[in-house]
């Protein structure tokens, strides 16, 4: 079961929840709620309740009662998630009364208030279920605003606690603890009010009673983790001198940590003109000495919380922390261990953003099993996300333990006794599947939403045919881009974007709003997962498991950039949406599924493919394929300083025959006209390969940067992406990238034509 998002403000309390969830809040007279639809298109139910459990629906004073609803309630018709909270807090339903908000159709961003005339229990429950992939049903997102009449303090605000804890105690500012955990036991350290640096080392107990202190090691940790510090997933743990792991990260909601500092000290105060202030390292001595642990003048610290950086000119660099109430750490304990975790007393800098405030400490059972993740933000106004699972990680989980994190999921890097070279050359020569689920999905429909998709985006929207696929760019109106992706046509005026990140949807959205339009885009990543079939012999495995109503294009007829609604498993099967599309350079589709059909599509598809020996393929090797197939990749190729041309996809901005207006259009037209950079092949002359942002030159003058880099094995070359002045462009130009400081060592190269690899793209159509 999702656990509901909460996001606390001065006097705020924001409840997120999705439709297929519901949310219990304890409301007091007085307080103000505000539910907010946000997505448009998405009702909600309230159900009130006083303290003997009777209906107290009357108790709600609405600002605006017309636009909801009251009836009788139905118990069968609730969600699971409102059935257990029922359940759980003894509620009796048989004359309970629900008030329904926002009527079919209702806009985004739709608003309902009201006040509570009593101290009442509310439940919120947002409608929603399995959205099928012929359909756009999809549910989407309610937000609770609750302004508290009496509001609690930052301090009674801790997020619950994620299991029952075994120690739970405060660290009061400006001081320090230290404590004893188990092997195996989970220590989460909480930023109780927000932007509060917390240092934190750790001891083997086996080591102290041997006479032996070693503590957490900064280089041999950035030595073995291969990062600045670790993060959940791979590169995940703390080690000592030695070599040996103390810590694991299980969960970090804030990703940006100082790690192995110094923790401040007499010196660092004395320096600052502070003699006399208490410091980290006194308090760690302080509370170290129970444990017959000798003090130090400087102690090596894990930073938590706290926001420092290395300057291009290799000066340190400390800025407000970014961290917010509640956030925490989650740790393992590889060993017994003796803890010691701190709230800095540094009120001279922007360490603690210049007020000292407390941390908290929970100590877990080594029993629990706290799923590994970070917290997602795709910008600062959304409400922060745990890194989450595909629908398809249930099979690639048993494949491989090597997960990162991208787009808010974890996907696999590489697979178990393959690696990228194996599966790099099973989608070249033969059918590999690629988990691509956290593409973000978005359903465009209503009677405008042919005008909306048509200003939105660069391709030609009123020639696309009903079952076709276009690649187009976004942009913003300077002609820079929003995202890349694909626009389905489902129907007349229903279509289904697929692009990188959450910015289309937003912007689509804002498009719909500030022109008036009678279109809703609604997010549907989570209700449609994707696996990507790519290879020669992709169609020669799916036409195994794939049928077809007689009404619907088959796999054998389904063309280059067409997609049908089909089956696993025969006519009763598993309903999928296939698309002739991929990002392999090879003849490919893509199957879209319900999570909840995509561990049995994953097992069909690996079934019918074992006559070709298919294979799994992780991020690595799809890198190598599409940097041969000349494919471009948002952060490398292309951001929102970057316009279509410079990244590579003139192709898709149809300046000449797109007759209507379009998002950036104008802004485009005299970008064109004078082109300052283009995206260009290299071909470097060794056998070393270019990293992306190493420096491109002509003499002493850097006229470019690197994109994207490869080995390509089909090839025998080293290639690269590389965004560079048009007058250095032309095909055959000689260039030197640059490694070190750009100017100490030079690799030879030749600008060349890409896609490097089948450049007429003859494979795809095959």
């Amino acid at each position: 079961m999702r656990v509901t998002e909460i996001k606390y403000a001065e006097n705020c309390e924001t409840y997120q929840i999705h439709g297929g969830e519901a949310v219990l809040i304890d409301l007091q007279i007085g307080d103000q709620v505000e539910i907010i639809d946000v997505e448009g298109d998405q009702k909600c139910s309230v159900l009130a309740f006083d303290t003997k459990g009777s209906s107290a629906i009357n108790s709600l004073n609405w600002e605006s009662a017309p636009n909801s609803k009251q009836s009788s309630f139905v118990y069968d018709d609730s969600s699971n998630m409102l059935k257990a909270i029922l359940k759980f807090n003894k509620i009796d339903t048989d004359s309970t009364d629900t008030a329904e908000l926002f009527a079919d159709l209702s806009p985004s961003d739709s608003r309902q208030n009201f006040q509570v005339d009593a101290d009442t229990l509310c439940v919120f429950d947002a409608k929603g279920g399995v959205m099928p992939v012929d359909q756009q049903s999809t549910p989407t997102e309610i937000l609770i605003n609750v302004t508290r009449a009496n509001p609690k303090s930052i301090e009674d605000r801790l997020p619950e606690p994620l299991a029952k804890p075994l120690q739970d105690f405060r660290v009061a500012h400006s001081s320090a603890k230290s404590y004893t955990v188990e092997a195996g036991q989970y220590i989460q350290i909480i930023d109780v009010q927000g932007q509060q640096c917390s240092d934190f080392q750790a001891f083997s107990v086996e080591d102290l009673k041997n006479g032996v202190e070693l503590t957490l090691d900064p280089t041999v940790t950035r030595s073995l983790m291969l990062s600045s510090y670790p993060a959940p997933g791979v590169h995940d743990k703390f080690y000592n001198q030695n070599s040996e792991p103390y810590i694991e990260v299980i969960r970090d909601t804030v990703c940006r940590h100082d790690t192995f500092g110094l923790a401040c000290n007499s010196k660092y105060y004395d320096d600052r003109g502070y003699p006399g202030h208490i410091s980290c390292t006194e308090n760690f001595n302080r509370t170290l000495s129970e444990h017959g642990i000798a003090a130090r003048k400087n102690w090596v610290a894990v930073n938590f919380f706290f926001n420092t950086n290395i300057l291009e000119c290799h000066t340190l660099d400390s800025d407000v922390s970014w961290s917010r109430a509640g956030d925490s750490v989650l740790l393992r304990a590889v060993t017994d261990l003796v803890c010691v975790s701190s709230a800095c007393p540094d009120d001279t800098s922007p360490a603690n953003n210049w007020n000292p405030t407390d941390i908290h400490v929970r100590v877990y059972d080594a029993d629990n099993n706290f799923s590994q993740g970070i917290d997602f933000r795709p910008d600062p106004q959304t409400i922060p996300t745990m890194t989450k699972e595909t629908g398809f990680h249930k099979n690639t989980s048993k494949l491989t333990r090597n997960f990162t994190e991208y787009n808010g999921y974890w996907l696999a890097l590489d697979y178990t006794n393959l690696g990228q070279i194996k599966e790099y050359w099973q989608c070249r020569e033969g059918v590999a599947m690629i988990d691509l689920s956290p593409l973000r999905k978005f359903e465009i429909y209503g009677p405008d939403a042919e005008v909306l998709c048509q200003y939105a985006i660069t391709k030609d929207v009123r020639k696309m045919a009903i079952g076709q696929v276009v690649y187009t760019a976004m942009c913003y109106e300077n002609g820079c881009m929003i995202d890349d992706g694909t626009l389905f046509r489902l129907c007349e005026n229903n279509f289904r974007w697929v692009g990188g990140c959450g910015s289309g949807g937003k912007y689509l959205r804002k498009i719909a709003e500030e022109k008036g339009l009678n279109a809703f885009v609604k997010s549907s990543t989570d209700q449609l997962q994707n696996v990507a079939v790519q290879g020669p012999k992709s169609r020669d495995t799916l036409r195994k498991i794939i049928w077809t109503a007689k009404t619907q294009t088959t796999v054998d007829e389904l063309k280059w950039f067409r997609f049908t609604f089909a089956r696993i498993g025969g006519e009763f099967g598993i309903p999928i949406m296939l698309s002739r599309t991929g990002y392999s350079g090879e003849l490919g589709y893509e199957v879209f599924a319900h999570p909840d059909d995509c561990e049995a599509v994953w097992n069909a598809i690996a079934e019918a493919g074992e006559e070709f020996d298919i294979c799994p393929v992780g991020l690595n090797a799809l890198d190598m394929l599409r940097i041969e197939a000349g494919l471009i990749f948002a952060g490398y190729e292309f951001c929102d300083q970057t316009d279509p041309f410079e990244a590579g996809i003139g192709f898709a901005v149809p300046l000449k025959t797109k007759e209507d207006d379009f998002s950036g259009k104008e802004a485009l037209m005299l970008r064109k006209n004078s082109p300052q950079r283009a995206l260009v092949g290299l071909e470097l002359a060794k056998n070393e390969v270019a990293t992306p942002g190493d420096g491109v030159y002509i003499g002493k003058q850097q006229v470019g940067h690197i994109t994207s880099a490869t080995r390509s094995p089909i090839l025998k070359k080293n290639i690269a992406l590389c965004r560079i002045t048009t007058t250095a462009s032309e095909i055959g130009t000689a260039v030197e990238v640059g490694k070190l400081d750009g100017h100490h060592k030079r690799l030879e190269a030749t600008v060349v034509r890409f896609p490097f690899y089948d450049p007429e793209k003859t494979r795809v159509r095959m």
